[in-house]
């Protein structure tokens, strides 16, 4: 076993570098992973690249296997597929999903790794921890069969949403984003494309996903009475006015917050974690998914390529690290 790898740590907010690790020897009920790819968010990762996570929510914004506090040094992510090198002789191998920052070996309990399933490519993957908040927000959402639907915000998120909504049967549908490049990625996802101008009201349910004040307004604005807004966006530190007044109440519209950190309390009973994340691998098998990835970098380029996304000199939805040469 090579004990040595290598990990991206933000060192100060907006400032990222690539650091040697010695790793341990796996204990029984531990696998060795070699990573293949890692995915960047550009939202959550590069608010807190950074430096943007409010101090109230330094503890609910841990990531399982984060090294170090916000705002920095830290080590953090959570989008990482690789090979099993040492562990149980079922898993050596295998191709697996983790909640991992972005480093080029690590040692974690097997309990914490998934097996990507056969008819999933790698590099598809690393979309698969995005696709998991996609599938908890819509247990919290529970569409039903003929909505009218929104997705304002088509980012990761919001793409995942609508990727999985345009599997509902009858549903009228809209991405909406103010970026009209997204069409093309809502063309790859088989679902229809909106400025917000354009958009279609009278929505019984309107996920939310772009991270905007005006993003927000404009989906309580496309609401038909009664209806919903499932709200997926964080803001980190930045505060955000609502129109609640005019005809907010008149027609008892909902905004519902959803997050990946808990199972909905409407997903089936006994559905936790592991289910969640192997039902979003399964749903990774539709190769329409790729549309997400919107650029790779080898990891040796990570602390170049970091500022360019949380600038948006480097536009993406995922942007995909591989591990060819990283050791």
């Amino acid at each position: 076993m090579n004990p040595a790898a290598r990990a991206f740590w933000l060192t100060s907010p907006g400032h990222g570098e690539l650091r040697d690790v010695t790793l341990p020897e796996p204990a029984e009920g531990e696998v060795l992973v070699r990573s293949l790819y890692s995915g960047v968010s550009r939202g959550t990762e590069t608010l807190v690249f950074r430096g943007g996570v409010p101090e109230s929510q330094h503890a609910a914004m841990r990531a399982p296997f984060q090294e170090g506090d916000f705002p920095a040094p830290v080590k953090y992510g959570y989008l990482s597929v690789g090979v099993v090198e040492q562990g149980p002789s079922e898993l050596i191998g295998r191709t697996v999903f983790c909640l991992y920052p972005h480093q080029s070996r690590y040692v974690v309990p097997v309990s914490a790794v998934t097996v990507v399933p056969e008819r999933v490519p790698a590099a598809r993957a690393v979309l698969a921890g995005t696709v998991e908040t996609a599938v908890n927000a819509l247990w919290d959402a529970a569409p039903l069969v003929g909505d009218r639907i929104a997705v304002v915000g088509g980012g990761m998120v919001g793409c995942s949403v609508a990727a999985l909504l345009a599997r509902f049967p009858g549903v009228r549908l809209q991405l909406v984003d103010a970026d009209p490049a997204r069409a093309r990625t809502a063309d790859a996802l088989g679902v229809d494309f909106a400025t917000p101008e354009d958009a279609l009201d009278g929505c019984d349910l309107v996920v939310h996903a772009s991270a905007t004040e005006q993003g927000l307004a404009r989906a309580l604005e496309l609401l038909a009475p009664e209806g919903t807004v499932i709200e997926l966006s964080w803001y980190g530190d930045r505060r955000v006015t609502l129109p609640l007044g005019e005809s907010f109440h008149s027609r008892r519209l909902t905004v519902r917050a959803s997050q990946v950190g808990t199972v909905s309390p409407a997903a089936r009973p006994g559905r936790g974690y592991a289910e969640r994340m192997a039902l979003a691998l399964d749903l990774l098998a539709d190769p329409a998914l790729d549309a997400l990835v919107t650029g790779e970098s080898d990891f040796e380029e990570l602390p170049e390529v970091m500022p360019r996304l949380a600038s948006g000199a480097l536009p993406a939805l995922c942007h995909r690290i591989r591990y060819d040469a990283a050791d």
